[in-house]
């Protein structure tokens, strides 16, 4: 009974994807477009694609030792300090706090003083250090970082081109990577994520994560496997894919609840990963399945 009940769903369902598949494609289109737009008038705003974070516009970085309100401390120095920004640091064992991170444009020097004046105590070489980046270098970091995610995403649909040697399965997985970081970047724009190196980083991460599943799916569509349908490879795929994706998506989660209280650069990473392995079920066993059906359909003999 319950395997006629599964067949009736599964023949139900690909019964409903046969006749709606291109219908569906309308979905990412409608997304994507959102995230152009969005993308467009958000650097209208900010005069660039994301918010950068001190690593990469530069200024001066000051570690407290000990137990500061960063709330309070933050209202207090906001007009005094240019762009203040505190960040706590936590004991990775205790979860206490071990010291307070206060980033800002002001000078070096000049930051020290009004620190030193709201703290009531001097800042030496044993209850604090300060980091300074130049304005000048931070930019130029994040030039060659982004560069580098245009590179690899390039050299990456080069690869993919290679391998399938098709033109419209090649371009349905570069689309669908495409896609994924797009939305990604568009969400964590939305949310207000102030981007770091470790965050760009992540990016490059991502193209990996994202083209894996839709080159698995290809693979698996455009190879015949003895007997099987077109449906039954895309299904085949699925079972394998969603394997893959989930398995690495609980991993990160994972490791996001761990570092989250104590690892800023780790929580952006893991942060930015898992919006985008989200993003990439999404285009994979949409945006993908779709295409190359299609594409199948279309070619079919």
């Amino acid at each position: 009974m319950e395997e006629n009940v599964k067949k009736t769903l599964g023949e139900r369902f690909e019964g409903f994807h046969d006749k709606y598949y291109k219908h569906l494609l309308l979905i990412p289109l409608v997304i994507v477009l959102f995230c152009f737009a969005y993308i467009f008038v958000f650097y209208s705003a900010n005069g660039d694609f994301i918010i950068k974070d001190f690593s990469l516009t530069g200024g001066t970085s000051l570690t407290i030792q000990g137990q500061i309100d960063a709330e309070v401390l933050k209202q207090e120095l906001s007009g005094k300090l240019d762009e203040v920004e505190t960040r706590v640091v936590y004991d990775i064992v205790t979860r206490e706090q071990t010291a307070l991170v206060v980033q800002t444009k002001t000078p070096p020097e000049e930051a020290k003083k009004i620190l030193e004046e709201y703290l009531t105590y001097e800042l030496n070489n044993e209850n604090s250090s300060v980091e300074f980046i130049s304005p000048t270098i931070g930019e130029n970091f994040y030039k060659q970082l982004l560069m580098a995610v245009v590179i690899a995403f390039v050299l990456m649909g080069a690869v993919v081109f290679v391998i399938f040697r098709k033109f419209v399965p090649s371009m349905a997985v570069i689309i669908s990577a495409f896609a994924d970081i797009l939305m990604t970047l568009t969400l964590v724009n939305f949310l207000g994520v102030k981007m770091s190196s470790a965050g760009l980083v992540a990016f490059l991460m991502l193209i990996g994560y994202s083209v894996d599943t839709d080159i698995l799916l290809t693979n698996r569509v455009l190879k015949a496997y003895g007997d099987f349908s077109l449906n039954q490879r895309i299904f085949g795929a699925f079972k394998t894919g969603m394997t893959m994706t989930l398995t690495a998506l609980i991993a990160v989660i994972f490791a996001l609840v761990i570092v989250s209280s104590f690892s800023i650069v780790l929580t952006q990473i893991f942060t930015v990963l898992v919006i985008g392995l989200c993003f990439d079920i999404f285009n994979t066993w949409v945006t993908n399945v779709s295409l190359i059906k299609w594409y199948m359909r279309k070619n079919e003999h």
